[in-house]
């Protein structure tokens, strides 16, 4: 198999747990973000990266996007981590524009996390409650399946990480 490596940025451990399955699963290289500069990132084929989302931002992305043309001879993979569901294809499509603006041939796939309120730190606890009074502001009736789940995860841990997730990216790759 090419010479792979797996680069990912972790909060609270869902991002870390993808990044090391798909790791294993390829027998590649895993490497923290923290520990990732252009000159390592160089001598891989095929870069896989994962980040959780902040308010549609795939954190730590920078570390690829702005060397891009440093790297614009690798097959570049992206995995974005988040709480919704993910079936909505308007969000998926405002998190590629957000984080991939101008850049080509980066192959985007979403995989849903854990989110459990009382472990978020200060900050995240305050942006979190911005959120929730904005989806409180929907209409009991106009609230579809995220809306539903994101208001109840603030009261019940949910937990969607699931090894079976990252099947479509680990065949992507082996079919690179």
């Amino acid at each position: 198999m090419e010479n792979i490596v797996v680069v990912y940025e972790s909060r609270y451990g869902s991002t870390k747990k993808y990044a090391q399955w798909i790791a294993k699963d390829l027998g590649c290289t895993l490497i923290e973000t923290k520990d990732a500069t252009v000159e390592k990132l160089k001598t891989f084929d095929t870069i896989i990266y994962g980040g959780w989302l902040h308010a549609g931002n795939i954190k730590g992305f920078k570390v690829i996007s702005k060397d891009i043309d440093k790297l614009k001879d690798k097959n570049i993979v992206v995995f974005s981590v988040g709480c919704s569901t993910g079936k909505r294809e308007e969000d998926i499509r405002a998190v590629e524009q957000m984080n991939f603006k101008g850049l080509q041939d980066i192959k985007h796939f979403y995989l849903r996390g854990a989110f459990n309120y009382q472990n978020l730190n200060m900050i995240d606890k305050v942006m979190m409650n911005m959120l929730k009074i904005k989806l409180k502001g929907i209409k009991e009736e106009d609230r579809d399946e995220d809306t539903r789940g994101m208001l109840d995860a603030y009261i019940n841990p949910m937990n969607f990480t699931n090894k079976d997730n990252i099947k479509f990216i680990v065949s992507y790759v082996r079919n690179l």
